[in-house]
């Protein structure tokens, strides 16, 4: 859920492996939010130029015939060897929390990558879910793709599993990744459902048992990382996509916790290998167990 990371302390003794992952979350949390007025401001369409997350100079800003690093080799849509890949944050955060795995994933320039930014103030994820429609429909049109990537960070995949399952975003959807997503409801925080979206993530909300329903010939394939040490997910076992329906791989990863999904290294290059599967489509490691499972350890 973004910038809430929260702990539950069950025992007076605390794992080490619990102990580091929570050395790692504060260390994101404060990098994050140094990083977190760069992205405030939507992307714009084009390429984007130097120094912040989304590759503009300032929030907002686009910088012409200036290119960084991680987006120079930006394709033209008709040369890009992968669909665009879209991505969406999680509850009060913004696109900045994807400047690491962005990076990652726009070496080599094979697919065009952009970030979209739904409002603080949302109050429905119905809603939200068709701002990203939308937003998906005018990518394909720009790009001239007929599909695309998303990966969602906490909230921001269950705004994009909504979209997909419930507003027939299946036909542009090629492939959802999810990162410590909520797709059962988490009963985290009670204190906090005050809020309307805190509300829609809880266990048995409207929007939770919509997802229950089925989706016969549902198109996308889902991938969904979870963590045994996310502490806003309760149970754990909640970031997991449980449908009879749906093409699902869950990916379990031991040793981080929350905030540090969309940036750890190791979860990044399993997303992209993901996305970007080698000539005999497999994924690296664990993860290439048979099945609809798998497990990386970064610990």
């Amino acid at each position: 859920m973004g910038l809430l990371p929260l702990l539950r302390f069950g025992h007076f003794r605390l794992p080490m492996a619990l102990l580091r992952a929570t050395a790692l979350e504060l260390a994101i949390l404060a990098g994050h939010l140094v990083l977190y007025p760069s992205g405030i401001s939507q992307e714009r369409p084009g390429r984007p130029g130097r120094g912040s997350p989304g590759g503009s100079g300032g929030p907002g800003a686009v910088e012409s015939g200036c290119a960084s690093p991680e987006t120079s080799a930006l394709p033209t849509p008709a040369a890009a060897a992968f669909p665009p890949a879209v991505l969406l944050h999680g509850f009060i955060d913004n696109r900045s929390v994807f400047v690491l795995l962005r990076r990652h994933l726009a070496r080599e320039g094979r697919r065009p990558i952009e970030s979209l930014n739904y409002s603080p103030l949302t109050c429905d994820i119905r809603s939200a879910a068709e701002l990203l429609g939308r937003h998906v429909e005018e990518v394909c049109t720009r790009t001239g793709r007929p599909e695309v990537d998303i990966v969602g960070h906490s909230l921001g995949g269950l705004i994009a599993r909504y979209y997909v399952q419930r507003l027939g975003g299946d036909r542009r959807v090629r492939t959802l990744v999810t990162l410590g997503t909520p797709h059962s409801g988490t009963s985290v925080v009670p204190l906090a459902s005050a809020h309307p979206l805190v509300r829609q993530m809880r266990p048995g909300s409207d929007v939770v048992e919509e997802l229950r329903l089925p989706a016969p010939g549902c198109r996308t394939r889902f991938v969904s990382f979870w963590s045994d040490l996310d502490q806003l997910m309760v149970p754990l076992e909640t970031a997991c996509i449980d449908h009879p329906d749906l093409q699902v791989r869950n990916i379990r990863v031991s040793g981080i916790g929350h905030l540090a999904l969309p940036v750890h290294p190791a979860v990044a290059a399993i997303i992209r290998e993901v996305l970007e599967p080698s000539e005999r489509g497999t994924v690296p490691g664990a993860v290439a167990a048979s099945g609809a499972s798998g497990v990386v350890s970064v610990a």
